[in-house]
């Protein structure tokens, strides 16, 4: 066989090997996605039922409430399949509705967006979440005036609106979570290096929900 031949064969398996790569990175991605969607439908009507609930309910939920006499950051947290969540996000502009973790680690980020850091009540809370289609995916493409709200568990909606969009490296820590905004939602751009940052303002006090509601 010729240096020319072989080096076309070379070539060949090399390439057929790096698009079987690229599809078995696909499927594996769509599964995580998936799986992400269906945990999504799971928790959310769990995290409502006890914010909607009856005193019973709450009473036999394995709860951690806010001690105002404590530390004023401090949310109610609520235990669901054995990690803890602090409420549910709101985003009318993708169609979407999250239970939000009360902490974050790589594992549970691929059930649900998690707290990063921060709190509703200091209006400093920062949220990440994987770049799923169900998740943060689709918060790439805002621009600015969408709105955003968080409900926690206490039954208290606050609202927001997108007043930024950047992007920051990875290694940015200090400045995605400085406090100079009052929410911040961010997820790996779909190459991984780097964060897609949405930063929100409060646009309105936080209001109970039901009252809200009527």
């Amino acid at each position: 066989m010729s240096n020319r031949r072989r080096i076309g064969t070379i070539c060949m398996i090399l390439g057929t090997v790096l698009v079987l790569a690229a599809l078995s990175l696909f499927f594996r991605n769509r599964q995580e996605d998936e799986r992400a969607g269906e945990s999504v439908e799971h928790l959310l009507p769990l995290v409502k039922e006890y914010i909607e609930g009856s005193a019973e309910v709450k009473e036999a939920a394995a709860v951690r409430p806010a001690r105002p006499d404590s530390d004023p950051s401090v949310m109610t947290e609520i235990e669901l399949d054995g990690n803890y969540y602090i409420g549910y996000l709101s985003i009318p502009a993708l169609g979407l509705e999250l239970p939000v973790m009360a902490q974050w680690d790589y594992e549970r980020l691929r059930i649900a967006p998690c707290r990063y850091t921060g709190s509703v009540k200091t209006d400093d809370l920062v949220i990440a979440a994987h770049n799923y289609s169900r998740h943060f995916g689709g918060i790439s493409q805002f621009s600015g005036g969408e709105d955003v709200y968080f409900t926690d568990l206490d039954g208290m909606r606050y609202c927001y609106q997108v007043v930024k969009v950047e992007t920051l490296e990875p290694t940015a820590v200090e400045e995605m979570s400085a406090g100079k905004y009052d929410l911040t939602l961010f997820t790996c751009t779909y190459g991984g290096a780097s964060r897609v940052t949405v930063r929100c303002e409060r646009s309105g006090s936080g209001v109970n929900k039901d009252a809200n509601d009527n």
